[in-house]
């Protein structure tokens, strides 16, 4: 999916991998990469840089509405751990066109009831490489989305290093995707 696009405005966007945040100016020209998540990865003379949903409208000529299947599906009725669990599935990382929890990037997921009777939820994820900048921005991304949960009254999302992350680790789905089974 490498289609070419020119940006009608300046914007911010984060550097792949190491995670720094940039401008873009308006004129430079962008390939997208990937449009997963909600968010954009793109390719320019200057590197690969992950955009969020709401700078997607300076891509000119970008159908925004293909970034709205990458949203956190909508949550009717009780919460519930398959409803985190859905909700992480939506996350990725800008590199790789597999969600973190097929990517086998997810080690716990903990929730607990709130004194006031909402949710605490708490997560532990990994990376596929210690010196990903992009860790944080990732971790950010699953917490903002579990957060959006309704009853959800804290989230959190720790990056953790034991064990170590290995492709063995990928899921089924997540090998189908790469083209590894």
């Amino acid at each position: 999916m490498s289609s070419e696009y020119i940006l009608s405005r300046d914007i911010t966007a984060t550097v792949i991998p190491a995670g720094d945040t940039v401008s873009l100016p308006a004129g430079t020209s962008a390939h997208i990469v990937q449009t997963l998540g909600g968010s954009v990865t793109v390719r320019t003379d200057r590197g690969l840089f992950r955009l969020p949903a709401e700078s997607a409208d300076a891509l000119q000529g970008f159908d925004l509405a293909t970034l709205k299947t990458g949203q956190a599906p909508a949550v009717t009725g009780e919460f519930s751990e398959d409803a985190v669990w859905a909700a992480m599935k939506t996350c990725f990382d800008p590199e790789i066109p597999v969600n973190i929890v097929d990517l086998g990037l997810v080690y716990d997921m903990s929730v607990e009831k709130t004194p006031a009777g909402g949710h605490a939820v708490e997560v532990k994820m990994t990376l596929t490489a210690p010196g990903c900048g992009m860790g944080p921005v990732i971790a950010e991304d699953a917490r903002q989305k579990i957060a959006a949960l309704p009853t959800v009254e804290s989230a959190k999302v720790h990056i953790v290093w034991d064990p170590i992350w290995t492709p063995q680790m990928i899921s089924d789905a997540g090998r189908k995707a790469l083209g590894l089974e």
